[in-house]
């Protein structure tokens, strides 16, 4: 009989991998959830793109050890975002980000550490590469060999201790960050330069607009968190269910012979 038959498969149905809802919010790969949105643990790169030329488009990533892409400017750090389903971070979500829940001013703490996060290079790398012949030009600016001289920008996570309570890495120093003010707004400084515009979190540039970049410019994403993946598993109310379809197959099953 085909319930008869049916029977000793029903309880199989017990391990199958039914979905289980999530709780709270994810983010993608490679992002920390802060309060309500999502921000890049790293400093981003351009998927294809060398760190050291000026970019005109492409895709952003974010993953540790990898050189973050420098000569960037906001239109375009936006763009890359946006390819990549993300958008540039408010001055509200990285300032956030970088001064954590208790909002310090480092992203470590209140307390100045030395060495902390890559924001002490003694000269400027612009007299390193030209000498007496640096005048600081948008070209001499933009020159691709300066972020490969020595001491200049650092891998992303390289510097362990700089890192905020959510794990993010890199808010000061290393490279100036855009924000999505239209109006053009840099954060966090960079290798040489960290401290002029303001301490460590607080440091913000807005004397460039958004179509401005050089050698010390870089992003980092945000985006808004998604639904949780489902997980694998059982839910519970199939416990309850499988026993009583199981009862009424067999009640069935008593009804009707069987044919030969």
């Amino acid at each position: 009989m085909r319930f008869a038959a049916s029977l000793p498969i029903l309880p199989l149905l017990l391990l199958l991998p039914l979905p289980i809802r999530a709780q709270g919010a994810s983010c993608p790969p490679g992002m920390a959830l802060v309060d309500s949105f999502c921000i890049d643990r790293w400093e981003a790169t351009i998927v294809g793109q060398s760190p050291y030329d000026v970019p005109t488009g492409g895709t952003a990533a974010t993953a540790p050890g990898a050189v973050p892409q420098g000569y960037i400017s906001g239109t375009v750090a936006a763009a890359a975002c946006a390819t990549a389903g993300k958008r540039l971070c408010t001055d509200t979500e990285w300032l956030r980000a970088c001064r954590g829940p208790t909002t310090t001013i480092y992203p470590y703490g209140d307390v100045l550490v030395a060495d902390a996060c890559n924001d002490t290079r003694a000269e400027h790398p612009v007299i390193t590469l030209f000498g007496a012949g640096a005048t600081f030009s948008f070209a001499q600016l933009n020159d691709p060999q300066l972020n490969q001289l020595p001491d200049t920008v650092d891998p992303t996570g390289s510097n362990a201790q700089c890192v905020s309570a959510e794990g993010v890495f890199d808010l000061h120093g290393n490279l100036n960050e855009w924000t999505s003010d239209p109006t053009g707004t840099t954060r966090g400084g960079n290798y040489v330069e960290a401290f002029v515009n303001g301490q460590g979190c607080l440091y913000r540039t807005t004397a460039n607009n958004s179509g401005y970049h050089d050698f010390s410019t870089g992003f980092r994403c945000c985006a808004d968190p998604g639904a949780a993946a489902p997980v694998p598993g059982l839910q519970w109310p199939w416990l309850l269910v499988l026993p009583a379809a199981i009862l009424v197959v067999g009640l069935l099953a008593r009804q009707r012979p069987a044919r030969a």
